[in-house]
């Protein structure tokens, strides 16, 4: 069946909206008119743009089918998926998949950062002779940037890699990706965030379920090295980045106080921390009775919005969730990214060469993964009604099911279909069955863990 007229024009419109943000990010970047096109080359910049998007856009994608195939018996897709089999057995392999999803978000976090290096507009960009009113609107809002990412990046390849795991996940590139997100794991940068998960389960009062037998004593001092590590590090970043924004060396927009840039940044990480929460805290209602999530007014209220209507909400707010974590993924890029003017001092004093990693912003993308977004996903799996029953999370589902009604980001449906047909995706029901047909062949689905708190769910 085709869409309705309604359907139809938002779709259009957004198409079109996302074709003119493709013209003016590109035309951005061949005037030099962001940072890294005007500090290498547009050359460098339009590599890097597509490359952080395609490869965001995989990520994305590879995040729907780690998370939705761990209960699917694994020698239904052996045969038909033998890349898609193979990263499943080793990535489902006791703690990987949490392993995974904590890279996973880091990666998001740097590669955006990238984006915005490589397309984000300059102070005072004029491009295309644009009226100031659409320039402001694209340029300065950053809306361009934001619908650019959103759509190609991140929402297009979420609808079919939610209906299409095992053909998204059957490719070599899966392979690299899952595995470098597993590596920075490993690596030790994002152990903090095991700490705050000791905390949340220890202020619940439950224990944190593991699909792996406890750690020896090497195991234990390689472990708690990587956690006085990683707290090293967000530390340091805390550092540079504060000090930064009290002298005023971050590409912030130029007349915003330092005080109030520091006040802005730790509020965009509340909003994106609050939004991180919120995803995890409704998908964990969603398994109450209404009873159970209908606790006060305010928990009694969203349940309405999400579930009501046949349950149309909860997707309508993913989409305008999405919508919204990028717009301020974006800013607080703008916010943290340090930057010096020539002749100016390094910040903190440091050499040529530390300055010009800090430039890199991938100070900004570790505290934002590890303070506003893992430490929130863990504190909603502990305490999922608490985030649900506030008035904050009902402001913030209602401007999240606003953006999607607008349909601002509906291209992507049409991007899904065209990447669906050229890819010739089928949904995993082709190959496995549904969950019914499983268990009747007797390979039903089985539970990861019975208790969520502390685990990421995507």
């Amino acid at each position: 069946m085709g869409d309705d007229p309604l359907t139809f024009i938002k779709k259009t419109i957004s198409v079109l909206l996302l074709i003119f943000s493709l013209v003016v990010v590109h035309a951005l970047i061949a005037d030099k008119q962001t940072n890294l096109s005007d500090n290498i080359h547009p050359a460098l910049a339009y590599v890097a743009l597509w490359g952080a998007l395609i490869w965001l856009s995989m990520v994305e994608g590879s995040q729907a089918s780690m998370v939705g195939l761990p209960p699917v018996d694994r020698e239904l897709y052996r045969e038909s998926h033998p890349i898609a089999f193979k990263i499943c057995e080793r990535g489902h392999r006791g703690d990987n998949l949490d392993r995974y999803l904590m890279g996973r978000q880091f990666m998001v976090l740097a590669l955006v950062f990238v984006i915005n290096m490589s397309g984000a507009p300059i102070e005072d960009a004029d491009v295309l002779n644009l009226p100031t009113p659409l320039a402001n609107a694209f340029l300065k809002s950053g809306l361009a940037m934001i619908l650019f990412t959103c759509m190609i990046g991140q929402l297009n390849t979420q609808v079919n890699a939610s209906h299409c795991m095992l053909d998204y996940l059957n490719d070599h590139f899966a392979t690299f990706t899952v595995w470098v997100a597993v590596g920075i794991e490993a690596s030790g940068l994002l152990h903090a965030s095991y700490l705050i998960q000791m905390i949340v389960a220890m202020c619940a009062g439950q224990t944190i379920e593991s699909n792996e037998p406890p750690r020896d004593g090497l195991a234990n001092v390689l472990y708690w090295g990587r956690v006085l590590f990683s707290c090293g590090c967000l530390g340091f970043a805390f550092a540079v980045t504060l000090a930064a924004l009290f002298d005023g060396k971050t590409t912030m927009w130029d007349g915003i106080p330092e005080v109030v840039s520091i006040i802005f940044f730790f509020g965009l990480m509340s909003v994106v921390g609050m939004l991180e929460g919120m995803q995890i805290a409704f998908f964990a209602v969603a398994k109450m009775t209404e009873e159970e999530r209908n606790y006060n007014n305010w928990a009694k209220w969203t349940n309405e919005l999400l579930f009501d209507n046949g349950g149309r909400g909860l997707p309508g707010f993913m989409i305008g969730r999405q919508l919204c974590v990028v717009s301020c993924f974006f800013v607080i890029a703008r916010v943290t990214t340090v930057s010096i003017e020539d002749g100016d001092d390094n910040v903190l004093g440091v050499g040529d060469g530390a300055q010009k990693f800090f430039e890199t912003g991938l100070l900004g993308a570790l505290i934002t993964t590890i303070v506003a977004s893992i430490a929130w996903q863990l504190v909603a799996s502990a305490f999922p009604l608490t985030m649900l029953g506030n008035v904050v999370t009902y402001v913030l589902l209602r401007i999240c099911l606003f953006l999607e009604a607008t349909g601002i980001a509906s291209g992507a449906w049409v991007l899904a279909s065209i990447h669906k047909k050229v890819a010739g995706f089928q949904k995993d029901e082709v190959y496995v069955g549904t969950a019914e047909e499983r268990a009747a062949q007797g390979h039903g689905d089985k539970k990861i863990h019975d208790k969520e708190i502390g685990h990421l769910t995507g």
